[in-house]
């Protein structure tokens, strides 16, 4: 790619189209998504292809999709678990980039651990092993703030602490971390991945989470519905809007290889609240809009995790910032919801 720069500084394009050709070629990028029609996924999916074009961006799911995505472009049925499936997929369109979602969320998960742990690991292994065999050039995986435990700094938790997860999803991202930096460090495998913090989206509904109740509260709110939330009221967790995410993916991937400095998984924040701040927050905007508390098994597992999250090194290798704060997003997500 030297020489070919090279030889481009000294030409013209309309005097030497062929030379541009391969440099096209060598710079397309075409993109996967397995796990496309979840929560992160479905607006992923249109950002990136809003980004690269439609036709360079497929997007697979094991369920048939809605039209949602396959009306725009390429939508393939695919279950996560199929190496030969996604292998498949990759030589067909000449895949570069995958985005691996498709994981079974923490809430989810302790109801079928085995069932959870069999999706979140192979699925992974599927993908880095196509990557060291170098069917893919970068692959995107995600890692959660479930991955801290009890034992865990609670408050700005540290890039690298003791990290005991006591949910099955937190064991499998945990797993997961290590071996996408062994295959790094072993294969030179490009991977990349961020610790999400809760996400909230209003396009998407809760998906088996246990900071899915950010999500739900604003649905049960502009339906009219008090909200009865499963986790206490001054439970603190770390949330993100969903556009942030979004940004916070595609900026990572987009990054040089040399400013990506972590290979198992970065820490991401954006926001930290409680149900009772969230519940504030609507409540200025529908003021008879009210909420009751009745913790469940979930409540447990966000006693397990931390309550913020310190991300600089997000921040100084690759220039993270959040950018929306508790209120705009709530008027987002109201606003949106209403229409």
């Amino acid at each position: 790619m030297d020489i070919l720069k090279l030889i481009l500084s000294e030409c013209k394009r309309e005097e030497y189209p062929y030379i541009y050709t391969l440099k096209d070629k060598n710079l397309k990028k075409i993109i996967l998504i397995i796990g496309a029609s979840g929560q992160i996924g479905t607006e992923l999916t249109m950002r990136l292809r809003k980004k690269y074009g439609n036709q360079n961006v497929i997007a697979t799911d094991i369920r048939e999709d809605d039209g949602t995505l396959s009306k725009d472009g390429p939508f393939e049925v695919l279950d996560a678990i199929d190496y030969q499936g996604i292998k498949d997929i990759v030589i067909k369109y000449e895949v570069t980039d995958v985005y691996l979602l498709a994981a079974m969320l923490s809430a989810t998960a302790e109801k079928f651990p085995m069932r959870a742990w069999n999706l979140n690991m192979n699925s992974l292994f599927n993908v880095l092993n196509l990557a060291k065999d170098q069917k893919i050039k970068k692959v995107f995986w995600p890692s959660s703030i479930a991955v801290f435990g009890p034992s865990s700094p609670k408050e700005n938790t540290p890039q690298t602490t003791i990290m005991e997860p006591s949910t099955v999803y937190g064991i499998s991202k945990q797993a997961g971390e290590r071996w996408c930096e062994y295959y790094h460090n072993i294969y030179g495998v490009d991977v990349r991945s961020i610790r999400y913090p809760g996400l909230i989206s209003y396009k998407t509904p809760p998906g088996g989470g246990t900071t899915d109740y950010a999500v739900d509260i604003y649905h049960q709110a502009i339906k009219g519905n008090n909200y009865v939330c499963f986790l206490d009221k001054l439970t603190t967790l770390p949330m993100m809007y969903i556009d942030d995410a979004i940004r916070a993916t595609i900026t990572i991937m987009d990054a040089p290889k040399e400013s990506i400095k972590i290979r198992s998984s970065y820490n991401l924040s954006g926001l930290s609240f409680n149900p009772i701040e969230i519940f504030e927050s609507i409540k200025q905007q529908i003021p008879i809009f009210e909420i009751s508390y009745k913790p469940d098994f979930r409540q447990k597992i966000a006693n397990s995790w931390p309550k913020s999250i310190d991300d600089t090194n997000a921040k100084d290798d690759w220039g993270w910032k959040n950018n929306t704060s508790l209120e705009e997003m709530t008027a987002i997500m109201l606003k949106n919801l209403q229409d």
